[in-house]
C-alpha cells in the first residue's frame, strides 16, 4: 500500500483524488444505432444461453424481491418551481453571474428579454408565441438493475457478492481519517443496507511520499466503502435510491456520498486514476494531448480502443451530505443562503477552466458555465470550483498538470434526513452527435435540485462533456478534515492529528463539536434502503456493460491490472464464491434463530459433515458464501474474452488468404499421401493369405 501514490502534498488535496489544490466535435459520438444493434446481433448467442427463468429486461441485475410497480419509471420534469417575488429577487442576487437575472423565474417578463431565460414561464406569456409550445413527450425507463437488502446477514468481502465489493483498505485521498473496513458494511434485520462509522484503531503499512520509505501509521477511525466496480456498470439511465443519512444533522465531521465513477478509475487505487479522472473529453488539444492519459490526439488505438477518441473517469455525485450548525449567510457561508446540513449535487469533469472563480466569491459574466438551474433552497456551489492536478511522477508540469471542474449545487437539507429514509434521483443523458449535448439532472423527493445542459459545457469551448463511460456506482461514509471540520483550530490546538479516543489535548482539539460525543453515544449507520437504476431500452445508447463497444474497458484494465490492487493481490478481484460458508443447520436443538440457514430451502441447504461442522451449498440461481444473494450477469456481453484480436491475430489480406489456400491444400495433400501408405502397409495380397492355412478358398 502507498500512501498518497503521487500527489504534491497531502495538505494540498481538495478533490477526490489526489493531487488536487484549490466547439463540437464528436468524431466518435454514439452517432450510428446500427453498430449497436449489429453488437446486440453478433452477442445474441450468449445472451439465449440464459434460463427463460432469468430473461428479460436486463433480468441479470434485478433483485427477485423488487416490487413490480417499481419496475419502471418516468421521467421527472426538470421544471424550475415558482417563487415568491422577493424570493426571486434574493435568488437572483445570488446568481447575478446570469445575464437575465432581472427575469423572475416562473414570472412572465413585460418585456422581451436580451436573451432566452433559463425556464419556460409557469404562467402563460404576455402575448401569443409565433408558433405553438409542444407538451413534452413523456419517457419511460425500464429496470434493469435492483438491490433492495432485504436479506439480512450479506456482507460483502471480495469474492462474497456478485454486485458489489466492500473495500478492506486504507483511504490515502483527501486527507482521510479513516480506514475502510468490509466489516462495517452489512444488511440488518430490518431491510436496510448499514455502513457503519465508528472510532476504531486500525494498524497500518503505508508509504510516505515525504519519506521516500514505508511507515507505520493507525487510523482512528473506521468506516467503510461499496463499491460495483467492473461488476455492474451502466452508460446513461436513471439511479435512484432511498437512505437515511448517518449521525445528527448539526454535528459536522462526516461525508457520505452516493456516485458514480466511469470504470476506468478505481476509487482509492490513486494510480489508476493519475491523468484519468476526471477527464470526460473526446477532442484534440494540446492540454489534452499532454494531461490526458488516453486522449483523442492519439492516432493508434490499443486495448480494444478506437484511435482518436478521448477516454477517461468523470464523476457524478449524486450527493455529498455535509452535516453541521453553522446556517445559510452566517460564518463561512455569509455569501450563500445555503447553509449547513446540505448536500452537493456535482459533475466533476476535466480539462476546467484555466481562469479559475475564486472559492467564496460568485462568478462573473462568463467566468462559469451556462445552462445551469437549480430547484427551490438550491444554490451553486461557490465553495468548491474544482481541483489542481498535478502528480509527483509528471516531469513537465506546463503540459501534464491540469485543472478539473466541479460543476455544483448545494441544496439545503433538514434534520428529517437523518432521522427518516428520503429519495435521491438522477437522470443521465448521454450526447448525441447534431441530436443532443446531452443533460444530468438531480432531484430529492422527486424535486428539482439541479440540471445541468451539455451545451453549455460543450460551448465552454475546453473540449469536455456529458460522461459517456461506462460507471460504477460508490456508497461510503468518509470522515476527512477537508469536509465539515472546524475551518480554524482552537488556539493551542495544532490540528495535524485527529484521535477522539485520545487523551493528549492536541490529538482531539480539532473536531466539530460534539463529534466524538456522538460517535461514543450512538451508532452512526448511514442506512440504504434499496439501489435501482432505469434505461430507456428504445435508447441504443443506454447500455449495462462495463466494457461497452463505444468505450471498452476490460483489455486496458487487463494490461495494466497492478493499478488496480494491493500489494498482495493476485487479480483485483476474487471470483464470488458459490456455497462453502459456515451453517447451523435449523432442526439442531439449540438453534432458536429466526433466520433459515443459507437463504432458506428454496437458496441453499446448510450439509453437516463427519467433524459436524455446517456448510452452505446453494441451489439454482443463488451464490455468495451463504447464498444470500442471486447471481449477477449482463445480458449482452459486449467485450468476450479471448477474441482473434486480442489474442494478436490479424485479419488476413486478399494475398495473404491465397497463401493460406495454397498451403492448406499441401498440408490436406501430404495428410491423405500419409493415410493411404499406412493402409497399404497394412494391406495383405491374396496370394499370400491363401498359403497361411486359414481354411478358406479364393478364387
Amino acid at each position: 500500500m502507498r500512501a498518497m501514490d503521487s500527489c504534491c502534498t497531502p495538505t494540498t488535496c481538495s478533490s477526490r483524488y489526489c493531487c488536487s489544490c484549490n466547439r463540437r466535435r464528436r468524431s466518435s459520438r454514439y452517432n450510428s444505432t446500427t453498430s449497436s444493434l449489429l453488437a446486440m446481433a453478433l452477442t445474441i448467442g450468449a445472451a439465449s444461453l440464459i434460463t427463460s427463468s432469468t430473461v428479460g429486461v436486463e433480468a441479470g441485475w434485478i433483485d427477485p424481491d423488487t416490487p413490480k410497480n417499481a419496475y419502471k419509471t418516468m421521467a421527472l420534469p426538470p421544471a424550475v418551481p415558482a417563487l415568491p417575488h422577493e424570493q426571486s429577487k434574493a435568488k437572483a442576487r445570488h446568481h447575478r453571474y446570469v445575464h437575465y437575472s432581472d427575469a423572475v423565474p416562473g414570472e412572465p417578463t413585460e418585456q422581451p428579454t436580451a436573451e432566452p431565460t433559463l425556464e419556460p414561464t409557469v404562467s402563460p406569456t404576455m402575448w401569443p408565441t409565433a408558433s405553438p409550445t409542444q407538451p413534452p413527450i413523456a419517457r419511460e425507463y425500464d429496470l434493469v438493475f435492483s438491490d433492495e437488502f432485504n436479506t439480512p446477514g450479506r456482507t460483502f468481502h471480495d469474492g462474497e457478492d456478485p454486485k458489489w465489493t466492500a473495500m478492506e483498505k486504507n483511504d490515502y485521498t483527501n486527507d482521510a481519517q479513516h480506514y475502510y473496513a468490509a466489516s462495517n458494511v452489512y444488511t440488518n434485520d430490518d431491510g436496510y443496507l448499514v455502513i457503519k462509522t465508528e472510532a476504531a484503531d486500525t494498524e497500518i503499512i503505508g508509504y510516505s511520499d515525504v519519506k521516500k520509505k514505508k511507515v507505520h501509521d493507525t487510523k482512528h477511525f473506521r468506516s467503510a466503502m461499496l463499491q460495483g466496480w467492473d461488476k455492474f456498470c451502466f452508460t446513461g439511465g436513471v439511479v435512484e435510491t432511498e437512505v437515511v443519512l448517518p449521525g445528527k444533522h448539526n454535528v459536522g465531521g462526516l461525508w457520505p456520498a452516493f456516485w458514480l465513477l466511469g470504470n476506468l478509475a478505481r476509487h482509492t487505487y490513486v494510480g489508476s486514476s493519475e491523468h484519468v479522472w476526471p477527464w470526460a473529453s473526446d477532442t484534440c488539444t494540446p492540454k489534452a494531448s499532454g494531461a490526458q492519459l488516453i486522449n483523442a490526439c492519439m492516432k493508434t488505438g490499443h486495448y480494444g480502443m478506437k484511435p482518436g477518441v478521448g477516454r477517461g473517469a468523470p464523476e457524478i455525485d449524486i450527493f455529498e451530505v455535509q452535516p453541521g450548525d453553522t446556517p445559510g449567510n452566517n460564518g463561512k457561508f455569509l455569501e450563500s443562503p445555503v447553509g449547513q446540513p446540505f448536500m452537493s449535487a456535482s459533475y466533476q469533469v476535466a480539462p476546467g477552466r484555466p481562469a479559475r472563480v475564486g472559492g467564496g466569491y460568485w462568478p462573473g459574466p462568463g467566468m462559469w458555465y451556462d445552462g445551469l438551474s437549480g430547484g427551490n433552497n438550491s444554490v451553486l456551489n461557490i465553495f468548491f470550483y474544482g481541483a489542481y492536478n498535478h502528480f509527483l511522477s509528471d516531469t513537465d508540469p506546463a503540459t501534464q498538470d491540469y485543472w478539473s471542474d466541479a460543476i455544483s449545487y448545494n441544496k439545503q437539507l433538514e434534520k428529517k434526513h437523518f432521522i427518516e429514509k428520503h429519495k435521491y434521483r438522477l437522470e443521465w443523458e448521454l450526447p448525441k452527435e447534431n441530436i443532443t449535448d446531452g443533460y444530468l439532472h438531480w432531484f430529492l423527493d422527486d424535486e428539482l435540485v439541479l440540471k445541468i445542459n451539455g451545451t453549455g459545457i460543450v460551448d465552454a469551448g475546453l473540449g469536455s462533456e456529458i460522461s459517456t463511460e461506462p460507471s460504477y456506482l460508490i456508497l461510503n461514509t468518509a470522515i476527512s478534515s477537508q469536509w465539515g471540520f472546524p475551518g480554524k483550530c482552537p488556539p493551542g490546538c495544532p490540528g495535524k492529528k485527529f484521535d477522539c479516543r485520545s487523551t493528549d489535548y492536541k490529538e482531539s482539539c480539532c473536531f466539530s463539536t460534539g463529534f466524538c460525543e456522538m460517535l461514543k453515544d450512538m451508532d452512526v449507520e448511514y442506512k440504504v434502503n434499496y439501489v435501482r437504476v432505469y434505461q430507456d431500452k428504445n435508447d441504443p445508447t443506454q447500455k449495462v456493460g462495463c466494457s461497452i463497444p463505444e468505450r471498452p474497458t476490460r483489455q486496458y484494465i487487463k494490461a495494466h491490472q497492478d493499478l488496480y490492487m494491493q500489494a498482495g493481490d493476485v487479480t483485483p478481484l476474487k471470483k464470488v464464491q458459490r456455497g462453502g460458508g459456515a451453517c447451523i443447520p435449523s432442526a439442531k436443538k439449540g438453534n432458536r434463530s429466526s433466520v433459515e440457514p443459507c437463504g432458506g430451502k428454496d437458496r441453499g441447504t446448510c450439509t453437516t459433515s463427519r467433524r459436524g461442522r455446517g456448510r452452505c451449498e446453494c441451489i439454482g440461481n443463488w451464490t455468495g458464501p451463504n447464498c444470500l444473494v442471486p447471481h449477477g450477469f449482463d445480458d449482452i456481453i459486449w467485450d468476450p474474452p479471448s477474441t482473434w484480436e486480442e489474442l494478436g491475430f490479424e485479419y488476413p489480406t486478399s494475398f495473404s488468404i491465397f497463401l493460406l489456400l495454397s498451403l492448406s491444400v499441401i498440408v490436406a495433400g501430404v495428410f491423405l499421401s500419409t493415410v493411404c501408405k499406412r493402409r497399404l502397409d497394412g494391406w495383405t495380397p491374396l496370394p499370400e493369405a491363401a498359403n497361411k492355412g486359414d481354411g478358406l478358398e479364393y478364387f
